[in-house]
């Protein structure tokens, strides 16, 4: 493999590999959240392409492709990289598939369904014993037009002025700053602040979402914004609507 020139080149970089958009997407912000870069591939062939162009730091493949299968790419993966860590994704009945991950090389493996917080802990525990440094989260400071927060302290403030915010509230905003201008679902955002402990069918995000809008924008030109049927994205006042 050889080196690239990645503006984010700080980050821990993952390549995930999987066939399926929506854990594609899914993975690609719990990912994303835990401070590293995210790398999505939908096939195998795909997948050798952007490792080789990225250099990832770890690698999330799905055992099950279409085409070139899991257990090809991670042979080749191994080829070029003999050390590069290796979390594959297998179905709970493919026993013999898991084997056979495991035998081609793969460092641990996660059966579908799974949680996204079990696999950002795999992948730390295998960046950890390859001796990679994992991105530092604790002193980050995210802001976004005239809205602060700080990982450290979790605290919040506009204009300067400070935001009393509940723990899980503190957890939504982060999540919701960390993807400006993105919309995320209420399933995305259940999966990462509630780790898909309540029904998606609910009224709880909304619950959380009004809070966070009477917290940050009463008073003030708002930031927090619902996409109909889509979900909720956060960008700065001045970008209007």
């Amino acid at each position: 493999m050889s080196g690239t020139s990645d503006s984010h080149a700080d980050l821990i970089r993952v390549l995930i590999v999987d066939d399926e958009p929506g854990l594609i997407e899914t993975l690609t912000v719990a990912i994303t959240e835990a401070g590293w870069r995210a790398y999505p591939a939908a096939d195998g062939e795909r997948a050798l392409q952007v490792a080789r162009a990225c250099v990832p730091h770890a690698v999330v493949l799905d055992g099950m492709l279409p085409g070139l299968d899991g257990v090809q790419v991670l042979r080749r993966l191994r080829y070029e990289n003999p050390r590069l860590p290796v979390l594959m994704l297998t179905a709970r009945d493919a026993l013999d598939h898991r084997i056979e991950g495991l035998s081609a090389g793969a460092d641990d493996y996660v059966t579908k369904p799974f949680s996204l917080e079990e696999v950002v802990l795999r992948l730390r525990g295998l960046l950890r014993r390859a001796g990679v440094q994992d991105a530092k989260t604790d002193d980050a400071v995210l802001t976004l037009g005239n809205l602060v927060l700080v990982e450290k302290t979790r605290e919040a403030h506009r204009d300067g002025t400070p935001i009393e915010l509940t723990a899980k509230e503190f957890d939504l905003l982060r999540l919701l700053m960390s993807h400006p201008r993105q919309v995320l679902s209420k399933a995305q955002i259940l999966d990462h602040v509630w780790s898909s402990s309540f029904d998606a069918s609910g009224n709880l995000v909304e619950a959380y979402i009004s809070n966070l809008r009477k917290k940050i924008d009463k008073g003030r030109a708002p930031m927090i914004r619902t996409l109909r049927t889509m979900g909720y994205t956060i960008r700065p006042a001045e970008e209007g609507k």
